[in-house]
């Protein structure tokens, strides 16, 4: 177990690095004003060279790398070009961070409450009304762009519940809508996910035989079919976690939450090279975790996966 773990750790740090290392290299390809910032037009030529020689932009690619990374393992990010001038990175980020915690772990406990739930009503409900009423929500949050549902949700959503278009720290009733915005998605693919899983344990032969047993239904469907049924659903941790952090880029756009995503696209239309790229390493990070994690829990939940090569394996 300890082994699969540190293997599985190894992989993600090394997927880690390629993607941060891929993501520094195409920022330095893009116009040196996202490094300077309004400073460009009021400098000379010569004004420029020095000021990117000074910043280590002028230096070899692989010389750029490990600057980056020295500073990386201290701590440091950088500073803001444009947003915040001259201000450190973090020191921006850190006070968005909090919005973005909580917005995404209620969205997630409430997609993984509501998305479990749906899937086992439908499963149950097998081609009955539900079941197709479900099912067409799932079509439809997978057919439709999640930019079209979402900007339908704000714009008529606000009128019907008489709730704020914006969100606004000291009303509760404005995180509302942000939070079922995010967790649309979430609540989809697990639905989906679990009434898949449920409809093939239903047709097993230990089902079948407890049944011939005389055992009810609805023990049945909590002793073995449910809980045979959730083992496999936490691979599906990551796409979860990816969901949420892709989702919330454009919701906290959308809603003006002052949280990392809606910071990801403000800095992206300004053009503040090294705030993008601080805010991409830490994106990538929470997913890359997400996928460790679904790994680490499919193997805790599921006895049957096997952590060493079985003798005469080839």
């Amino acid at each position: 177990m300890f082994i699969y773990m540190l293997k599985r750790l190894s992989q993600s740090i090394v997927t880690l690095f390629i993607v941060v290392t891929t993501v520094f290299l195409l920022m330095r390809l893009l116009p040196v004003e996202g490094y300077l910032g309004d400073r460009y037009d009021k400098l000379s030529v010569e004004q420029r060279e020095a000021m990117l020689q000074k910043m280590g932009l002028l230096d070899p690619w692989y010389v750029q790398v490990g600057t980056f990374y020295g500073k990386l393992a201290k701590g440091d990010l950088g500073t803001s070009a444009i947003y915040r001038k001259d201000v450190p990175v973090l020191e921006v980020i850190a006070p968005r961070v909090p919005y973005s915690v909580r917005f995404g772990l209620v969205a997630m406990a409430f997609s993984l409450v509501a998305g479990l739930a749906m899937g086992v009503h439908m499963a149950r409900y097998k081609g009955r009304f539900w079941d197709r009423a479900w099912t067409g929500y799932i079509v439809l949050i997978n057919a439709v762009p999640s930019a079209v549902y979402l900007l339908f949700i704000q714009l008529y959503g606000t009128d019907l519940f008489k709730i704020p278009l914006l969100f606004d720290k000291y009303k509760f009733s404005s995180w509302v809508l942000p939070t079922i915005s995010m967790a649309l998605g979430g609540i989809a693919g697990y639905a989906m996910w679990m009434r898949r899983f449920m409809v093939d344990e239903l047709n097993k032969d230990y089902i079948k035989l407890a049944r011939a047993k005389g055992m009810p239904s609805s023990a049945i469907m909590v002793k073995h079919v449910m809980r045979n049924a959730y083992v496999p659903m936490a691979q599906y941790l990551p796409a979860a976690i990816l969901a949420t952090v892709s989702g919330s880029i454009y919701i906290e756009s959308l809603y003006s939450i002052p949280g990392m995503g809606g910071l990801l696209v403000d800095v992206i239309q300004r053009q503040d090279n090294p705030m993008v790229q601080a805010l991409v390493l830490i994106f990538s990070s929470v997913g890359i975790l997400g996928l460790f994690l679904g790994d680490v829990l499919m193997a805790v939940f599921d006895p049957r996966i096997k952590f060493v090569k079985s003798e005469g394996a080839r």
